[in-house]
C-alpha cells in the first residue's frame, strides 16, 4: 500500500469515526423519542454534512463543489440504504437497538470508504 493511500485510509478512520459517533449519539439520544428508523436517519443526516466537508478538506485534501457534493450525495444514498438495510435485519435477528449500529458500522464502512474515495479523488468530478 502506498504511503498516501495509508494516510488517506487513517484520515478515513478518524472523520468516519468522529462521525460515527455523532450519528451514534444523535440516534441514542433520538431513539427516547423517536422511532428506531427516523431517529437512525436524522443521525445519518447531520453526520453526513459534517463527512462531506471533513473529507474533502481533510481526509482527501480536495476541494467541495457542487459536483463532488453530488457524487458524495449519491454514494452516500447507497451507504444510507445498505446501513439501514442492515440495521433492520440486525434488529430482526434480536439485537438491541442500542448496540445494532455498532454492527451496522463495521459492515458498511469499508464499502463507503470506496464510494468516497471514487468521488472525491475522480478527476470527473
Amino acid at each position: 500500500m502506498r504511503k498516501e493511500r495509508l494516510y488517506e485510509l487513517i484520515r478515513f478512520g478518524i472523520v468516519g469515526g468522529t462521525s460515527a459517533l455523532l450519528h451514534y449519539g444523535i440516534y441514542l439520544f433520538l431513539n427516547i423519542y423517536l422511532a428506531v428508523n427516523i431517529a437512525y436517519s436524522i443521525g445519518y443526516i447531520i453526520s453526513f454534512v459534517m463527512n462531506f466537508f471533513l473529507s474533502n478538506y481533510f481526509t482527501f485534501r480536495t476541494r467541495p463543489s457542487l459536483k463532488k457534493g453530488i457524487g458524495f450525495g449519491a454514494s452516500h444514498l447507497i451507504n444510507y440504504l445498505l446501513q439501514i438495510s442492515f440495521l433492520n435485519i440486525i434488529l430482526y435477528f434480536g439485537i438491541p437497538e442500542t448496540y445494532a449500529p455498532i454492527l451496522v458500522f463495521i459492515i458498511v464502512v469499508p464499502i463507503n470508504f470506496l464510494l468516497v474515495r471514487t468521488v472525491l479523488k475522480s478527476s470527473k468530478f
